[in-house]
């Protein structure tokens, strides 16, 4: 089989796979602006501790809080005393909803809220027996919030401190395009766990842990008491991520302070860096995770130098095909030479045409004799799959790609969409996009100069091949990021450029 054939096959079926998994994106929420109040909150409030009964999900009705500051705009659910959703003011349409984000699971707590300004937001609850307190205080100069949760004990008795503080929630329901891109990162002493969310689990003595959607990050770490974590699977379409204290109990007329370090914004990792560095694991890339930490600096090394997304593709294209060029320059002439030995080839196929084992070892030998391999020259594709796969993965959930444009492209992360058709079409559907046509093309032509002079079926399978692989790779490729269809044209076209000028060599 002809190496072409096996490189192309490898790689469809690969890219296939990265298209397998898919789920759903979270319900909008419908917010009310609420007018500024005046402090009411008394000196030396203190906070209480919930109980262990189970909240109920209200995502549809409750006093939403409308609070802003420098970087984000976020959506408060009064009662709970939690985060519905942020908005992220740097970018557009930049989003991550948490449904009880932050919220203590106890149904009995009904919070009120007691100060918001410029970078605080204060709840409190109240009973005859505890008081809990919970700030929110937000930073202006990055994404980081110190979360303050506090306990008084009012009563003659001890009271346990057994309550859970969520994180926020999965959603595998709706857009199943965004939905997959879920994520959740727990931290311990021996490993990070990287989960989708979908089955229950449970961590002991956990670090920190964090829940991510295609672009932005919520990540929470206790500062003190020591936490469990857990994923708990609410519905087939929910799940909900939470961590829960070692159990404490408080003195009559005590009270017990607990705080927490919290990131909310985008899967950036100087943005994540500013608040705690040791967050970065969080953003992570899959089966390729290492390769694509590697481009993800490589891009912002580049970046730093050209500040244009588009140009920073091109110039790693280029590189990574000058570091691969040796095994390049193997495969051309291992190429060439197939093609010259392929009339002694088809005389062999006709010569033992009744006796396939005989058949099988004369071509061997005749490779051997010419020193061909007939798969050596898959080695640099083979070679770029795992570049492809973590490079593909970078370009859809990089927020720093997310709107960047190079030439007619408006944004990097999606399809170039040169212009948009009058009607849809079966599988392209209405966006006429050009980078997927072109590399088709190159793929027809780098075909076409690697044919041989094969005679009977195996001329019918080359020109079969001819037409078949750069149809399905366009098809493959018609609906892939911009960015990443950007990155394989480059490689292609100087793959081209170099099999021409081979292919003139006497």
């Amino acid at each position: 089989m002809e190496k072409r054939l096996i490189a192309a096959i490898a790689l469809s079926l690969l890219v296939l796979v990265s298209w397998s998994v898919f789920v759903s994106k979270t319900q909008p929420i419908a917010v009310k602006d609420v007018t500024e109040e005046k402090p009411i909150m008394a000196t030396g409030t203190t906070v209480a501790i919930p109980s262990t009964a189970p909240k109920q999900a209200t995502p549809f009705s409750f006093t939403a809080l409308d609070f802003k500051n420098n970087n984000v705009d976020v959506i408060f659910d009064e009662e709970n005393a939690a985060i519905k959703e942020v908005s992220f003011k740097n970018y557009k349409d930049g989003k991550i909803i948490l449904g009880d984000g932050f919220a203590l699971n106890d149904s009995s707590l009904v919070f009120h809220k007691e100060l918001f300004n410029g970078n605080m937001a204060i709840f409190a609850y109240r009973d005859k027996n505890k008081e809990i307190i919970k700030r929110f205080i937000f930073s202006n100069s990055n994404y980081g919030i110190d979360l303050e949760i506090e306990t008084h004990n009012l009563s003659n008795l001890s009271l346990d401190i057994n309550w859970s503080l969520i994180l926020g929630e999965l959603n595998f329901a709706g857009n199943q395009d965004e939905a997959r891109f879920q994520s959740v990162a727990i931290a311990n002493k021996d490993k990070v766990h990287h989960l989708n969310g979908r089955k229950n689990f449970n961590a002991d003595a956990i670090q920190f842990l964090g829940l991510s959607n295609r672009y932005f990050s919520a990540i929470l770490q206790p500062e003190q008491i020591v936490y469990s974590a857990a994923i708990e699977e609410l519905s087939k379409e929910r799940a909900r991520v939470s961590i829960k204290p070692v159990e404490t109990s408080i003195a009559p007329n005590r009270q017990v302070a607990q705080k927490f370090r919290i990131y909310l914004g985008p899967q950036h990792l100087q943005s994540i860096n500013k608040v705690n560095s040791e967050w970065s694991i969080v953003m992570h890339y899959g089966t390729f995770n290492f390769i694509a930490h590697l481009l993800l600096q490589l891009l912002e090394f580049i970046y730093g130098i050209v500040h244009n997304w588009g140009w920073v593709l091109v110039m790693l294209s280029a590189l990574i095909y000058l570091i691969l060029f040796p095994l390049t320059l193997k495969q051309m002439r291992s190429m060439k030479e197939m093609q010259a030995i392929q009339p002694r080839v088809e005389e062999l196929r006709k010569a033992y045409k009744d006796n396939p084992q005989r058949l099988n070892k004369e071509i061997m030998q005749l490779y051997k004799d010419h020193k061909v391999n007939p798969l050596g020259g898959c080695l640099p594709l083979i070679l770029q799959i795992p570049v492809f796969f973590a490079l593909y993965q970078v370009l859809m959930r990089s927020v720093a790609l997310k709107g960047a444009q190079f030439l007619w492209i408006k944004d990097l992360s999606q399809p170039d969409s040169l212009f948009m058709l009058p009607v849809s079409l079966p599988i392209v559907g209405n966006e006429f996009n050009i980078l997927p046509l072109a590399m088709a093309a190159e793929m027809f032509f780098q075909q076409k100069m690697s044919m041989s002079t094969a005679a009977g079926g195996s001329k019918e399978q080359q020109k079969i091949m001819l037409i078949l692989f750069p149809i399905m790779f366009g098809l493959i490729f018609y609906k892939m990021p911009s960015g990443l269809v950007l990155y394989w044209f480059i490689n292609s076209t100087l793959m081209l450029a170099y099999q021409w000028r081979i292919s003139k060599q006497k």
